[in-house]
């Protein structure tokens, strides 16, 4: 572990990022070449005087949590992220699940989805990152993994009902149908322990997936249309769009409202209330290290 190594080392990232690249505006009086130490602790949710000391060299050892934060923020390639992990003296995180690796051009399209919810995951739906309407109308995102394929909405979905509450009890039997359809294609795509745990867990835990299952129905979730009972703003129908990776192994998933209706109404509404109910949720959490 070599702390101050890990402060350079930060610095030399953050000083070759642009704003532009991470969807933020330089401004005119901008006397720095890259970002700001402000800008990189928004980015990666941690407060600004925790982000100075970790640069500093003189913050405690940060956790697996906050440095994947981190590679996130400073667009870091997989052997960037596995340096700043040895610098901190924690194992490289595996290639997939919460700590893995995030396709950086979908990090770019991330970026520019601030106006309508837009969420990464990987091709077992385990949520890698989102933007804050996505927040305000899906949910945080899990702090730590469970473990494999434990995280993913479609393990949640049979496993855990509230998490169906978010949608009209009248489409729960078609999402069903739609996840396990889209985990068989997952599963004939690559065959590896992390597909044959999650579904050997589903099918002793659900006698729902169970029966879907045997079907053998196979069709990958590319675009649908989906309802949403949210808490505050209320029912909404939305558009659902996904987007693949080169290799097939994570999505950038995107909902959108058709323009003039009231779903679009509902939608900007939830832009201003939700990402608002996360500010205030933000000022009293104690900032994670």
């Amino acid at each position: 572990m070599d702390l101050t190594e890990l402060g350079t080392f930060l610095k030399t990232r953050r000083d070759r990022i642009r704003p532009a690249e991470v969807g933020l505006t330089a401004g005119p009086r901008r006397r720095v070449p890259g970002l700001r130490r402000e800008e990189v602790a928004l980015l990666a949710g941690a407060s600004v005087d925790y982000y100075t000391e970790l640069e500093r060299g003189g913050s405690a050892r940060p956790s697996e949590q906050m440095l994947t934060a981190l590679a996130r923020a400073l667009r870091l390639t997989s052997d960037e992220r596995d340096h700043l992990f040895h610098l901190a003296g924690h194992p490289s995180p595996p290639p997939r699940g919460p700590l893995g690796h995030i396709d950086p051009g979908m990090l770019a399209l991330l970026d520019r989805l601030a106006d309508t919810p837009a969420r990464i995951m990987t091709d077992l739906h385990e949520p890698l990152t989102q933007n804050a309407l996505a927040a305000a109308l899906l949910g945080p995102l899990p702090t730590a993994s469970r473990g494999p394929g434990t995280d993913s909405h479609v393990h949640l979905w049979f496993t855990r009902p509230e998490i169906r509450d978010l949608y009209p009890a009248e489409d729960h039997a078609r999402h069903s149908y739609d996840f396990v359809a889209d985990l068989r294609a997952v599963a004939a795509r690559r065959d590896d322990a992390d597909v044959r745990r999650m579904i050997a867990q589903l099918r002793a835990r659900s006698e729902e997936f169970a029966e879907l299952w045997e079907r053998r129905d196979v069709a990958v979730r590319r675009q649908a249309r989906k309802r949403f009972l949210h808490p505050v703003v209320g029912a909404m129908e939305l558009d659902c769009h996904n987007l693949f990776s080169e290799d097939g192994r994570q999505r950038l998933l995107w909902l959108s409202a058709r323009p003039g209706t009231p779903d679009a109404d509902r939608l900007s509404l939830l832009s201003v209330v939700g990402t608002q109910e996360l500010g205030a949720a933000a000022a009293r959490a104690t900032p994670e290290r």
